[in-house]
């Protein structure tokens, strides 16, 4: 059994101008102990799939459809108090985007930590969180004597590895990280993900890493999914995706990325630009930039199936002789 299985999650916001379908019929599984990653363009939905898991969407967000098994439970049953009490932070970590926007820029953040820690567990004496702070401080490589320091006073990497200390206050079984990389020069995000590699190790955690960067998941993760308009259209082992794409966005995506590892060629664009998720297109929502569009591509959605061994895509063209 997985740890966590999604099954056809659905999310709309709901606003004066319509429903946006954020998210519809998002599907995959992320094992004990394994890394994923959720890569696509800004706005895909990524961000929708991580508050949904934990329940947290903003005003106006509401779950349509859908299941998400976590430890064989359907979390979407449980009530607010279940949530709160056996879910987030005990059971599911959410690491939000912008380190500097999460952290309260006028307590210390040892404080903050401590504060997690207490909400969660009421049992626990204030000297005893602090001292758990201070050792998530040095598993996560700030110098526990820094536990009274204050936001200001350190830099972007140092809030970013202060924010991890505090998604694993409650010892998480699976941890979520939203654009970790955010803001931090190349050096920082290489020390940022050598974190998470080593968590992963010695913890056994299970890790979802949200970004648009493939060079970030690609060091970090086992597992990808690609999301494009609020849809999974591929999804599988990373080697086998970056080496075989099956999907015409995840060959755009990989095209337009630079490598030094392989032979020089010159970068491609996608045309055009993600669409309205107000109203989307029909079918395919790809369809209106793909250069292999066809008829059916504009009339009828295509579904996730497993075409390779542990290897699935959203498309019409593929297996159908015409690539």
């Amino acid at each position: 059994m997985p740890l966590l299985d999604v099954q056809d999650l659905t999310t709309y916001y709901y606003t004066r101008r319509g429903s946006v379908k954020a998210t519809e019929d998002a599907s995959f599984q992320v094992e004990k102990g394994q890394a994923m990653g959720l890569a696509g363009e800004s706005g895909c939905g990524k961000t929708t799939i991580a508050l949904s898991l934990l329940r947290i969407l903003p005003q106006g967000g509401k779950i349509v459809k859908g299941k998400v098994i976590f430890e064989g439970k359907n979390i979407l049953d449980f009530s607010e108090n279940e949530m709160r009490e056996k879910v987030r932070w005990k059971g599911i970590s959410l690491i939000f985007q912008g380190a500097m926007n999460a952290l309260n820029p006028v307590y210390k953040i040892g404080d903050q930590v401590v504060e997690s820690i207490k909400l969660h567990e009421p049992n626990v004496t204030r000297k005893e969180a602090k001292e758990r702070t201070r050792k998530l401080f040095e598993l996560t490589g700030i110098d526990p004597t820094r536990v009274d320091n204050y936001p200001h006073e350190f830099s972007g990497g140092m809030r970013q590895r202060a924010l991890i200390a505090m998604a694993l206050a409650c010892n998480p079984k699976l941890l979520i990280a939203d654009e970790p990389g955010t803001a931090l020069d190349v050096i920082v995000q290489a020390q940022i993900l050598k974190l998470f590699k080593d968590l992963k190790d010695k913890l056994g955690i299970s890790i979802i890493m949200i970004t648009h960067d493939l060079s970030m998941i690609a060091e970090t993760c086992s597992r990808l999914a690609i999301m494009y308009a609020g849809h999974i259209v591929e999804y599988g082992d990373i080697v086998d995706v970056f080496k075989k794409p099956l999907h015409p966005y995840t060959q755009g995506l990989i095209d337009a990325f630079p490598s030094i590892a392989t032979k020089k060629h010159e970068m491609t664009s996608i045309p055009g630009f993600p669409p309205n998720l107000l109203d989307p297109p029909r079918g395919c929502r790809f369809n209106p930039r793909c250069k292999y569009n066809m008829e059916i591509c504009r009339k009828r959605k295509p579904e996730l199936k497993e075409l390779l061994k542990n290897h699935f895509v959203a498309c019409h063209l593929v297996g159908s002789g015409n690539k």
